[in-house]
């Protein structure tokens, strides 16, 4: 049967014709904007994530929560009950504990729904990573694979997915405890721009160093020359509200590759919350070694 619905969470970035022509659902996560506690239950449009950004510049703490054990057998019940199996694509747990959530969910809604299930995939991947695997989850879909069929797939297939990342401004990455606060000051005194990449585990790890977001961009764009599988022509560039950087990147990425099919959005506020205005990412399928 290939009539299950495809679900992942609010940290995914993907194109909105996707989701729309797809019925791509979210399941919702809580963020913190200053005292403000929000909830991300879709995709953001481009007015409501630069205020997001706005706030960040204007000194705004932002934070996010994990997903609750509780919360997916909530949204999951009410879709089991109704005869509707569900897919499910989470972030890395190399970024969150969320996969473990979701699995004590399926294992406690297992115990009560026999015939439909909810069969969830770590992804190893966040925003675009996760919007290239759930476009290929839906046409897996569309071309009759079954649910378990399908989260093979994706379980054979995550690690070919590339994530490069420039981040601008490094205090969220010390208060999200991935650098020292004196690397920190220093490194933005110095317009250090850090690159960093999802490794083979989902973790984010931080490879190099330019000075500039100029040879930054440059060399996520090598990056993306060398690891690219040239099969593959799509693209996420996703961006912390830097849309000059965005499409620096993007005439970066079509000098190495003019038939890249890029998708260009803001990155979404639970993934934004930790890395900040000014950041820019390109994402695609290739070796994700290199």
């Amino acid at each position: 049967m290939n009539d299950y619905l495809i679900y992942t969470d609010a940290s995914a970035d993907i194109a909105p014709e996707i989701v729309s022509n797809y019925d791509i659902r979210f399941v919702a996560m809580n963020y913190t904007v200053g005292a403000e506690e929000r909830l991300c239950a879709s995709l953001e449009t481009p007015e409501f994530l630069k205020g997001f950004y706005d706030a960040q510049r204007a000194g705004k703490e932002t934070h996010t929560s994990q997903i609750t054990p509780h919360f997916y057998v909530e949204t999951f019940a009410p879709l089991l009950a109704a005869g509707q199996s569900v897919l499910y694509l989470s972030l890395s747990s190399g970024l969150t504990k969320t996969f473990d959530s979701v699995n004590l969910a399926a294992a406690e809604l297992a115990e009560e729904y026999s015939r439909d299930k909810v069969v969830a995939v770590d992804s190893l991947c966040a925003t675009g990573g996760m919007g290239l695997l759930l476009e290929a989850a839906a046409h897996n879909r569309e071309a009759g694979l079954s649910i378990d069929e399908n989260a093979a797939w994706l379980n054979e297939h995550r690690q070919d997915v590339v994530h490069w990342f420039m981040v601008d401004n490094l205090m969220y990455l010390k208060r999200g405890g991935r650098i020292p606060a004196t690397t920190a000051v220093l490194g933005t005194a110095l317009n250090i721009k850090p690159l960093l990449k999802i490794d083979g585990e989902g973790h984010l790890i931080t490879l190099e160093k330019k000075r500039g977001y100029k040879l930054a961009l440059k060399e996520l764009s090598a990056k993306y020359a060398a690891a690219r599988d040239a099969g593959h022509n799509r693209v996420y560039i996703v961006h912390g509200d830097c849309p000059d950087h965005a499409d620096e990147l993007e005439q970066l990425v079509l000098a190495v590759n003019p038939q890249a099919e890029i998708t260009k959005m803001l990155l979404c506020p639970i993934i934004g919350a930790h890395t900040g205005p000014g950041m820019a990412a390109v994402i695609f399928f290739g070796n994700r070694s290199l």
